[in-house]
């Protein structure tokens, strides 16, 4: 194993490390995975399937954009959309932070930790297109793997709209993918229903 080899596993694994302290745990085939752990895994696999010759550094992104997110819950900012902006600028410096620590430590350079924690804080989204691709990623996990659980908790007006932003968060590339998926046919209604209110269609 190369030097360089190693360095990125260390990072994984360290990441992974972290992660599998989640106090939450999900039941998964009948074991009960850490679900902060179980998210990484999910987003590696869903970046190799949409770009398997992806950087070093996005797949470092990819599986760590959530390290640790337990340790900051929602409940501890101020209730309204600006208690919880400043809960996700919050979060993403802190996974930022965190990332860079881990890398550093493994023997990555000043500008290769500064890069992942861009990816992370999805600098320059549009125009980035690794940041594009991992909020991609993100998108296309949220859809697959916690999209039924959030059809039952949430009311569909706000569904509606949260699923109109999840689409026009992807790049067109994300869309073809999301088209693809198994999709709760409620989903799919309340997603037409919130692209028609912002004036858009699901090929836009």
């Amino acid at each position: 194993m190369s030097s360089t080899e190693k360095r990125f596993n260390d990072v994984i694994a360290a990441i992974d490390d972290a992660n599998a302290r989640d106090p939450k745990v999900l039941q998964i085939d009948g074991r009960a995975v850490p679900a902060e752990l179980l998210y990484g895994q999910r987003m590696s696999d869903a970046l190799a399937r949409l770009a398997p010759n992806a950087s070093e550094l996005l797949r470092i992104a990819v599986r760590g954009q959530h390290i640790e997110r337990w340790t900051s819950p929602r409940t501890g900012y101020p209730p309204g959309r600006a208690g919880y902006l400043k809960w996700r600028n919050d979060l993403k410096e802190f996974h930022a932070r965190r990332l860079g620590e881990i890398m550093t430590t493994a023997g990555y350079q000043p500008h290769e930790a500064a890069r992942v924690g861009a990816l992370v804080r999805k600098e320059r989204l549009r125009s980035d297109p690794e940041a594009q691709m991992l909020e991609d990623v993100a998108c296309i996990v949220f859809l697959t793997y916690y999209l039924t659980d959030f059809v039952r908790e949430t009311d569909e007006a706000k569904l509606a709209r949260i699923l109109a932003q999840t689409w026009n968060k992807m790049s067109a590339d994300g869309r073809a993918h999301a088209s693809k998926l198994d999709l709760p046919p409620d989903a799919l209604t309340l997603l037409k229903r919130g692209l028609e209110r912002a004036g858009q269609g699901t090929d836009s």
